[in-house]
């Protein structure tokens, strides 16, 4: 789907989410249910995700890893948190292995701080 969009903008959120939806209900693993909270963010706002992280949060398969800090600091940043998405994209910077990661997620936290 999103290789079929000309831009960002031009993506069928709606239909990724309808798709989410089903592989949710197939395979309702941690990282299907973080990508669907993405797509919830894209068709219902960012309020709606975060309240589907909080569930994630209790998922020792995924507590404590970059990548939900990473989607909630992009959440709370599209929700005009600033100083939350900050912080969480600095949190998400220190749980990464990789150099690229973190230079990404402190170059997100660094552009909020401005």
């Amino acid at each position: 789907m999103h290789d079929e969009a000309a831009s960002d903008e031009d993506t069928d959120w709606a239909e990724i989410l309808a798709l989410y939806e089903v592989l949710v209900r197939m395979v309702p693993g941690p990282v299907e249910r973080l990508g669907h909270a993405v797509a919830v963010a894209m068709v219902h706002g960012p309020r709606r995700a975060l309240d589907l992280l909080a569930d994630l949060d209790a998922d020792e398969r995924l507590a404590g890893h970059h990548r939900l800090e990473a989607v909630r600091a992009h959440l709370l940043e599209m929700a005009g948190e600033r100083a939350a998405a900050r912080a969480a994209y600095a949190k998400a910077a220190g749980l990464t292995l990789s150099v690229p990661e973190r230079r990404y997620l402190l170059f997100r936290a660094a552009r909020l701080a401005e």
